[in-house]
């Protein structure tokens, strides 16, 4: 039903910025919930974000005022805009997509995820 491939990883310095972003394809992709979840070496899957089909967005609370989640229908995507990074912000961070009414911040709500784009944030 969907398809998600996330771009924009890299390497930054701590205190810089970076903006990943998530393309989806399929007939009712517009239709989708999307967050965005993070991975570090050797942890758990972390929800970091997420925004809903009617452009509501809501925040891990340890995200809240450093991240962005914003969505363009026009050309499919979901945006995650990272500033003031920190070196434990160093993760996988992963694009999922699902239909979900509660426990956004679980991974197992969504039924799609994209292969994962690398963020390195160095000191």
């Amino acid at each position: 039903q969907v398809q998600l491939v996330e771009s924009g990883g890299g390497l930054v310095q701590a205190g810089g910025s970076l903006r990943l972003s998530c393309a989806a394809s399929g007939r009712t992709a517009r239709s989708y919930d999307m967050a965005w979840f993070r991975q570090a070496a050797g942890k758990e899957r972390e929800f970091v974000g997420g925004i809903s089909w009617a452009n509501s967005a809501y925040y891990a609370d340890s995200m809240k005022g450093r991240f962005t989640v914003s969505r363009d229908n026009a050309k499919n995507t979901v945006d995650l805009q990272m500033f003031s990074l920190k070196p434990e912000d160093t993760a996988v961070y992963y694009c999922a997509a699902g239909r979900v009414s509660r426990s956004v911040a679980v991974a197992s709500s969504y039924d799609y995820w994209g292969q994962g784009t690398q963020v390195t944030v160095s000191s």
